[in-house]
């Protein structure tokens, strides 16, 4: 089957020609998926099980080993064993290697990722390989920066200073469900990269995922038991006692902010270091003299990909006055003309979300927000008729709203809807983006030379694009202002909440310091 680009011309995310990912033959036997922890190098059952399911079916697919605080403690103390009496935190070389080695079993195996991705996730194929592709870069980035060389220098005659940068210990990583492959190997990356060794806890609802994970990161030659554990969880028993446990120094978690709020607290009396890539509420700006087609173009995918299941989900639309009419007509028309279907038909656009409890939350939401004023340009909703009524489907949504107060334009809905505001300058646009507790990321559309800079530079936001969307680099940082997180994740800052900084100072009888 021919992947398609996901975005065309210049929004280009992903690009391939060929990819022979049968979707349909993954649910012919699931009888054998029985997904297990991986700890110490060993898979381990636990005391309990879960089922998983096919969203876009609701058809179960395994049974997982649901792990919880028993594994956790093993987990947290095999880890602790490996930083301590292995060469693992010292051998920049063997860290180096390994991360290129990981990159190249991932790559071996993005077949069958982007098949269980499309299976388990609901993802339609060039969503589920775009996230699967992009793995591989940031382990490779990863690999050239596992020196992690400090300075020197003679702070003052006889007297010479050397600071370095020491692995923290262990990192405890907490990766959510929407895109499991991409967002592990993007905290797990650099977390090797500096030398600690790590504990990691999945979510049940993509748990054949993480076998595969494991089974992929299990076959790389040379890793060091210990170094890398992986722990399947329904609830939250693993990742309190992480993000409680005094050997547990860091934690890198990506998720909702009310979530990263609790665990900020639980963690403070450890004083625990932590690296957040919380909720998002990203506004696109069109200005009236952008390319519309594109941009029309464009939205429709920011609001659609991953079933809007996506932090950086194009979900508030902020259009100039001028050109108000024309957006509202032309995006209304691609958003209900989108393909909603199962990854296993290949003309499929949209996939299904993660759960048809979360089709509910979403839908409670839109019901919410029309009988608050919001006007429906684009109705949407669950999928109640039809064969796809098996599944988690919700059709894309469109509201235009005048009160940005709205908790449907306040609140992360995480999933695919938006609204559709319009605006009159540039300074009302600046004020409406800015009208928000998250800051993550924005799009801005303009051919002007000058405005996408100045406009940049006033919203309060970890990434701006400039007619484009969603381009996202291994070597350049991303990261929130305000409630969408603290830290970075890619780039060279990401490597900060792994290290510690060490200043040692002695004087080698240059002259006597008693001088």
């Amino acid at each position: 089957m021919a992947l398609k680009y996901i975005f065309q011309k210049k929004i280009t995310i992903m690009e391939t020609t060929e990819m022979e990912a049968d979707v349909e033959t993954l649910t012919s036997d699931w009888s054998n998926n029985n997904a297990k922890n991986w700890i110490d190098g060993e898979w381990l059952d636990a005391e309990r099980f879960g089922k998983s399911f096919n969203p876009a079916t609701g058809e179960e697919i395994g049974r997982y080993a649901d792990g919880g605080k028993k594994e956790a403690q093993k987990a947290v103390a095999t880890a602790v064993k490996a930083f301590k009496q292995t060469t693992w935190k010292n051998d920049y070389a063997l860290r180096s290697k390994i991360l290129l080695a990981i990159a190249d079993q991932v790559e071996a195996a993005n077949k069958e990722l982007i098949q269980m991705l499309c299976t388990e996730s609901g993802k339609v194929a060039p969503e589920a390989a775009m996230e699967v592709f992009a793995a591989p870069p940031i382990l490779r980035y990863w690999a050239g920066k596992t020196f992690t060389a400090g300075r020197s220098g003679e702070a003052k005659p006889g007297s010479l200073s050397i600071t370095i940068r020491e692995a923290i210990g262990v990192a405890g990583i907490i990766v959510p469900a929407n895109a499991p492959v991409a967002l592990l190997m993007r905290a797990l990356a650099p977390a090797l990269a500096a030398g600690t060794t790590t504990v990691i806890k999945l979510p049940g609802v993509t748990a054949q995922t993480n076998a595969l994970l494991c089974k992929i990161i299990s076959d790389t030659p040379g890793l060091p038991h210990g170094t890398i554990n992986i722990i399947t969880e329904s609830g939250d028993e693993v990742a309190k006692f992480l993000v409680q446990s005094p050997d547990v120094p860091v934690i890198s978690f990506t998720g909702s902010t009310k979530t990263g709020k609790a665990i900020v607290a639980a963690g403070a009396a450890q004083l625990k270091r932590f690296s957040l890539e919380l909720g998002g509420k990203t506004p696109m700006i069109i200005f009236n003299d952008a390319d519309l087609q594109t941009a029309i173009f464009t939205m429709a995918k920011a609001i659609t990909i991953f079933s809007g299941q996506f932090c950086m989900t194009g979900s508030r639309i902020l259009v100039q006055r001028d050109i108000a009419e024309k957006i509202k007509v032309g995006l209304a028309e691609r958003l209900s003309n989108v393909k909603v279907g199962p990854a296993s038909d290949p003309s499929s656009e949209m996939g299904a979300m993660i759960n048809k409890e979360n089709v509910q939350r979403v839908n409670k939401m839109v019901e919410e927000a029309i009988a608050a004023g919001a006007k429906v340009i684009v109705r949407g909703g669950p999928v109640t008729e039809g064969a796809l009524s098996e599944g988690a489907f919700y059709r894309p949504t469109l509201l235009e709203v005048t009160d940005p107060g709205l908790p449907i334009v306040q609140q992360e809905i995480f999933g695919p809807v938006a609204t559709l505001q319009v605006f009159d300058t540039e300074e009302e646009t600046i004020s409406l983006a800015n009208n928000s507790e998250y800051g993550l990321a924005a799009s801005i559309w303009t051919r002007d030379i000058d405005r996408p800079w100045r406009v940049a530079k006033a919203i309060q936001a970890g990434t701006i694009w400039i007619n484009t969307y969603a381009q996202i680099f291994a070597q350049f940082e991303e990261g929130g202002y305000k409630m969408s997180g603290n830290g970075r994740l890619n780039g060279e800052a990401a490597l900060e909440d792994f290290l510690e900084y060490k200043h040692i100072s002695f004087n080698p009888g240059v002259s006597d310091f008693r001088r």
